[in-house]
């Protein structure tokens, strides 16, 4: 990709509709989800140079009481790290922060009757420090070198 500057163009090395590709990557619902869940294993992605990295849940569990909840803090880092990158995090940390949502209430979704209201509590916990404090952990450098496979 290129982009005018001045009288010349600069090339930026990145493909051209990365913005549209990181998009359909991390917006709510099951089916971007399962883009995003594939693609960090397609090789075709790394022309995008995505950050694939995640410390999954920070500071707070990843699989509280057992509620296999890593997966959605995986996808939430990728998209954090990658739109802090692109300096368009401000404008999609709401989405970030709704997708996350959505895909936790869908791992919830998974467990029985009888335990399912515990993990939609926590999942809402989980959102809610998401919107309150997400700003904290928003920078590619924060983490401990946990990556997904790329």
């Amino acid at each position: 990709m290129s982009v005018g500057v001045g009288s010349g163009e600069v090339s930026t090395g990145l493909a051209p509709n990365r913005l549209a590709v990181l998009e359909s990557l991390t917006s709510p619902g099951s089916a971007s989800y399962d883009a995003w869940n594939i693609g960090r294993f397609y090789p075709d992605y790394a022309a995008y140079e995505f950050d694939w990295s995640t410390n999954y849940c920070s500071w707070a569990p990843d699989n509280p009481i057992g509620f296999t909840f890593e997966s959605a803090c995986a996808r939430h880092d990728f998209g954090y790290r990658n739109y802090k990158a692109a300096q368009r995090f401000e404008a999609n940390k709401a989405r970030l922060d709704l997708a996350f949502y959505g895909d936790l209430q869908r791992v919830c979704a998974t467990y029985p009757d009888a335990v399912r209201p515990a993990c939609d509590a926590l999942a809402k916990v989980y959102y809610e420090a998401a919107q309150n404090f997400g700003y904290l952990t928003a920078t590619p450098e924060r983490g401990d070198g946990h990556r997904v496979p790329a």
